[in-house]
């Protein structure tokens, strides 16, 4: 069985992406959460990961480090699971949105970090980071109507693209981003999303103020 080691629930998107892609589909694994700027993180990280960043999957003593290579992974290993569309063209395009979501968005990840369990809706948002907010919700508009025929996910059935966009989600609900039509539509499906459902739970019941994650405030 798979070994997923992750940071803390509430902070940690990176994390969120392959968890949620495991879960999502019913793929076994366990789970091993690490809090971050603490000696077991930087120490056990270390021990498997030239990287020293979360999340890593460990398959026995094969270790992969990275969201998208863990992803991938996983969907080569479990074909059936179906975590990227059938359709050659869906396929493409779902690999180009996940790449845009992997490499960019910086003024929006800075300006919003993941915070599951606050309420933040009255940030300064620059911007740059407004642009990136357009950019984020045209791309779930628009890969909706050309491919999300067939379920309320990007492209019909849930995928490594929901996964990787399920963090921007939980972003744009903490921080109150207007949201209508088929964008809210989309939204509402990622949230709702059993696996979604579990890690949100989970990061409410952490309990954890980590200050460094959370630049904008000193205590909750």
């Amino acid at each position: 069985m798979y070994t997923l080691i992750i940071g803390n629930k509430n902070y940690s998107s990176w994390s969120l992406r392959p968890w949620l892609a495991l879960r999502a589909t019913g793929i076994a694994f366990n789970e091993q959460k690490l809090g971050f700027f603490t000696e077991a993180f930087t120490r056990q990280v270390a021990a498997v990961s030239p990287a020293g960043l979360v999340p890593v999957l460990l398959d026995g003593d094969f270790a992969v480090w990275d969201s998208l290579a863990i992803c991938e992974y996983v969907a080569e290993q479990h074909p059936d699971a179906a975590l990227w569309p059938k359709d050659a063209k869906a396929r493409a395009r779902a690999r180009s949105i996940v790449a845009q979501m992997h490499s960019g968005f910086t003024a929006l990840r800075n300006t919003m970090p993941m915070n599951i369990e606050a309420h933040l809706p009255d940030i300064d948002v620059p911007e740059a980071a407004q642009q990136d907010i357009g950019r984020v919700q045209a791309i779930w508009r628009d890969t909706r109507a050309k491919f999300g025929q067939g379920g309320p996910f990007l492209f019909g059935e849930f995928s490594i693209a929901d996964a990787f966009y399920a963090p921007v989600v939980s972003r744009f609900t903490t921080y109150n981003v207007a949201a209508t039509g088929a964008v809210r539509d989309y939204m509402d499906a990622v949230i709702a999303l059993p696996a979604m459902q579990e890690w949100m739970r989970d990061a409410h019941a952490e309990a954890t103020f980590v200050p460094e994650d959370e630049p904008y405030r000193t205590h909750r």
